[in-house]
C-alpha cells in the first residue's frame, strides 16, 4: 500500500495542534495504561495499521505482556484485565462505534466507567478517544502504513 500524501509535512500546523491534544493527555492525571489501552482499541477498530502497530510497541515498552496486548481485540473474553480497565475499553469502543448505536454511549457503560474515574477523569477520557480516532482518520485516510519489519 502506497501512502497518498503526509499530512505531517503538508500540514504542520495541524498536527502540532494534534500533539498538544497528547500534551494535554498525558498531565490529565490519567494512567499511561489506560491511554494506551484507548489507543490501540480505538485503532483497532478503525483499521489504522499504523496505529495499531505503534500502540502496541508502546504498551510493549511500557511493559505489558505479550498477551494483554494481543488480547486488547477480545478483551472481553478474557479475564487479563481489570474492572477498571474494561470500563475503559468499554467506553472506547462505544465512543469509537457512534454510528453503530442510536445513542452514542450508553448510560450503562457511562455508568460503569464513572465508579472509577472523577469528573475530570471522565472528560479526559472523551479527549483520549476523540484525540486517537482523530489520529486515526490521519492515518487510515492517506494510507498511513506501519514502518516495514526488520
Amino acid at each position: 500500500m502506497t501512502e497518498r500524501i503526509d499530512i505531517a509535512e503538508l500540514a504542520p500546523k495541524a498536527y502540532q495542534a494534534m500533539f498538544g491534544l497528547e500534551k494535554y493527555l498525558h498531565g490529565s492525571g490519567l494512567e499511561q495504561r489506560h491511554i494506551e489501552l484507548i489507543k490501540l482499541r480505538a485503532s483497532q477498530i478503525n483499521g489504522c495499521a499504523f496505529c495499531v502497530d505503534m500502540h502496541s510497541g508502546d504498551m510493549k515498552k511500557q511493559g505489558e505482556p505479550d498477551r494483554r496486548i494481543w488480547a486488547v481485540a477480545a478483551w472481553r473474553e478474557t479475564s487479563f484485565f481489570t474492572p477498571e480497565e474494561r470500563a475503559v475499553l468499554a467506553l472506547t469502543e462505544e465512543g469509537t462505534r457512534l454510528a453503530d448505536a442510536h445513542e452514542g454511549v450508553s448510560d450503562e457503560v457511562w455508568a460503569e466507567a464513572e465508579k472509577y474515574f472523577s469528573p475530570e477523569q471522565m472528560a479526559a477520557l472523551c479527549m483520549a478517544v476523540a484525540t486517537i480516532n482523530a489520529w486515526n482518520r490521519l492515518g487510515v485516510m492517506p494510507r498511513k502504513a506501519p514502518p516495514p519489519l526488520a
